[in-house]
Parts: structure tokens; C-alpha cells; sequence
């Protein structure tokens, strides 16, 4: 079912959706330049975070001698708390530790914990898997950046949109791996099916900020592969999953494209016995967290439930 979005982000949209078509009637191709300069255009909305003790710029050298630049926030430093890494959301092409430094502090401040947010490697300079390789090394190496703080050795993960997706991926992949543990990950408006076979993204894909022809072309130069077999074993929802994958909250958004992918993932994991706790923003649209003046409730709710489930 077609979303209804909330009044309060109708003036928005309305100017979205006219400049979107006037860029349209003119031809203007979509370029990595272009969608990365649009949603830096967003920070205008973002606002300040609140400030937070220790914050500090670190870099994190991979086995394969990439640099991975993260910030880190701690709301308490004296204190041994326990340790959020929040992948940025993008479409695997967009988004940067400065664009998400509001919302990382927001996350530190509401659940009490260390949030690391990396510098993951970017399509389509950068295609897939190179950016999931860089998050696999922090999730891996993530204390060795930690020397100046206490931390506990209670370990989540976070993500919004594609930054959900690299999430999923790393809980499946690390099923296996006993040197790493993930306690809980937070899905926030997940991508996890890379093949757009849900409905949402026809009901939803057209008019509210992120388009089903946009997530087509993130994909495109994500993965350079238009192979289908390809993205589908690429997509988190068809990855394998058991008993040991995490607790995990998951948030939706009505008027998101990507709203039914994220309840079948809820559903995938409570067939696997698994602890889930989802609330959907009915009148929302996809990253709909970069536009915290237009909507401050609902954000400040979507932090409290974030908060509230790293405290749990």
C-alpha cells in the first residue's frame, strides 16, 4: 500500500519532486558528483548534535594497507561502555563521517556507548566488495582504534539505508567467526534485497525523496555486475542466517520504497528464533533522519527507541 506522508514534510517533497522534474526536462544526467552533492544539500536540516566528551578523529590501517579514516564519540571516556559501530547510509556511493556526525553523537548521547562511524571506500570508484571488506576489517580491529578509552566488550552494530545493508551483511558473514561477536545490530530504514522484488518499491518508488530508478543506478555502480544471481547473493535477506544471528531492532518508514524489504527481514529472522523489535514511522519517507528540523519528534522518538535497545 501506497504511504501517506505526514504534513509536516509535504512543502518538502513537493519542492524535491519539482526540481527533480525540472532536472528531467533538462536532460541533467545522474553522476556520482550530482547525488553526492544533494545529499550534502540535506545537512541544512540535520541541525547540531548535542556535544559529547571525547570526540576524535582516528585512522584504522587494514591488512591490505588501506587507511579507514573513523571518528569516535564517547559520551563518559572514564567509563567502560559498550561499543556502537554505525555504518552511513548512501547507497553505497554517498554519505561521510562529517554529513553523520549529528546523528553519531545522537546515538552516543541516547544510548550511552562509544559509537565508531568509518570511512568505508565508496562506489563506483570503489565497488562492492570493497567497501564491505573495509567494514569487515573495523568490525574485526575496532578496539585497536579504542586506546585512549574504557570500552566493555559488549559489541553492536548500527546503520541506516545502505549502512542497514552493510550491517546484515556482516552478521551473516561473521555467523562463523569466532573471533567476532555481535551482541545486537540496529537496522534504521535497511536496504537488504538488492534484487527490488517487493512491492514497496512500486507503491513507494516514486515522488517521496529516494526513487526505484535512483536505487536501480546505485546498484548499477555498486555492483558493475548486471548480473541478478549476482545481487541476489549479495542481499542480506537471502544470506544465511540461524539462531546466532543478533538481537536487532528494526525502524521503517510508510513512504519508503525499502518498507517491505525490512519487514521480511524481520520476518527471516523470527522464523530463526531470534529477538526483534520493530516500529515503522507511517508518515516518513526513506532518510527521513537527515531531516531532524522538519520533523523533530519523530526523530527524538527514533533515538529513544535507538537508545532504549543499546541500554536493554
Amino acid at each position: 500500500m501506497r504511504g501517506i506522508i505526514s504534513p509536516k514534510l509535504k512543502d518538502f517533497i513537493e519542492q524535491v519532486n519539482t526540481a527533480a522534474l525540472a532536472a528531467k526536462k533538462e536532460g541533467v544526467p545522474l553522476t556520482p558528483k550530482l547525488v553526492r552533492d544533494n545529499i550534502e544539500k540535506l545537512s541544512v536540516f540535520i541541525g547540531d548534535g548535542p556535544s559529547i566528551d571525547y570526540v576524535q578523529d582516528k585512522k584504522l590501517v587494514a591488512k591490505n594497507g588501506v587507511d579507514i579514516a573513523l571518528r569516535i564519540y564517547s559520551p563518559s571516556p572514564e567509563k567502560a561502555l559498550p561499543v556502537v559501530i554505525f555504518y552511513h547510509g548512501g547507497g553505497h556511493m554517498c554519505g561521510n563521517i562529517a554529513l553523520y556526525d549529528t546523528i553519531s553523537r545522537k546515538i552516543a548521547q541516547a544510548g550511552n556507548c562509544i559509537v565508531i562511524t568509518p570511512e568505508y571506500r565508496l562506489a563506483p570508484e570503489h565497488p562492492y566488495p570493497l567497501g564491505i571488506e573495509d567494514c569487515q576489517s573495523v568490525l574485526a580491529h575496532y578496539q585497536e582504534a579504542l586506546t585512549e578509552l574504557r570500552f566493555s566488550d559488549k559489541l553492536m552494530v548500527a546503520g541506516d539505508s545502505g549502512g542497514g545493508a552493510i550491517c546484515t551483511t556482516l552478521t551473516s558473514n561473521n555467523l562463523t567467526n569466532t573471533a567476532v561477536h555481535i551482541d545486537k545490530q540496529i537496522l534504521i530504514y535497511p536496504s537488504v534485497d538488492y534484487t527490488m522484488s517487493f512491492n514497496s518499491i512500486e507503491e513507494n518508488g516514486k515522488g517521496f525523496l529516494l526513487e526505484k530508478e535512483k536505487i536501480a543506478w546505485y546498484f548499477d555502480n555498486y555492483f558493475q555486475d548486471p548480473q541478478l544471481e549476482l545481487r541476489k547473493k549479495a542481499s542480506p535477506l537471502f544470506m544465511p542466517m540461524d539462531e546466532n544471528m543478533p538481537e536487532t531492532l528494526i525502524i521503517t518508514a510508510g513512504c519508503d520504497p525499502l518498507r517491505d524489504e525490512g519487514l521480511a527481514y524481520k520476518k527471516a529472522l523470527i522464523k530463526q528464533g531470534i529477538c526483534v523489535k520493530h516500529h515503522t514511522f507511517d508518515g516518513m519517507i526513506h532518510a527521513y533522519l537527515l531531516l531532524n528540523s522538519l520533523i523533530e519528534n519523530e526523530c527524538q522518538q527514533t533515538y529513544q527507541l535507538i537508545g532504549d535497545f543499546i541500554k536493554g
